[in-house]
């Protein structure tokens, strides 16, 4: 490379060119939902999205039944009221793997991402409040010579 002497030298040379930013689009499939997957610890959502009354379908039951606890409940819906579209969205999903708690997770995740791919417009707001990011938390393995992952056997001295 040569030296340059003058930033009027420098004015010619050629800037390379920043890489745009990804452009998303609506993603539907041929019935005009929108699909995707979230995860949570061990639990795996499949989550289908459409315009509709606003009815949450889990496993086949109303999500108010599979979820008992209102705190699950509130987890399930958190990116629907956080979109501002209560009532406008009718979800489908198959939750499987892991525990209650893990299954609201995915659930949340999975459709969070539906709604993006419905409406890329959302994807700001879905973001800022992390409800894209997949939670990389999980539990940690068992070790030999341990009793669980960290604890130990119960020592004694005779």
């Amino acid at each position: 490379m040569a030296e340059l002497s003058s930033l009027s030298e420098l004015a010619g040379t050629a800037v390379p060119a920043q890489p745009e930013a990804p452009v998303h689009v609506q993603k539907l499939d041929k019935f005009g939902r929108a699909y995707a997957t979230g995860k949570r610890k061990d639990a795996v959502a499949r989550v289908w999205v459409k315009p509709g009354s606003g009815k949450i379908i889990v496993n086949g039951k109303d999500f108010t039944a599979y979820f008992g606890r209102p705190v699950l409940q509130m987890i399930v819906q958190q990116p629907i009221f956080a979109a501002d579209r209560d009532g406008q969205f009718d979800v489908f999903a198959t939750v499987a793997g892991g525990g209650l708690s893990g299954q609201a997770g995915a659930l949340r995740h999975g459709l969070s991402k539906a709604l993006t791919y419905y409406e890329p417009g959302l994807r700001g707001v879905l973001k800022k409040l992390g409800f894209l990011t997949r939670d990389p938390r999980v539990v940690e393995r068992k070790k030999y010579g341990r009793r669980k992952a960290r604890r130990s056997f119960q020592f004694s001295k005779r």
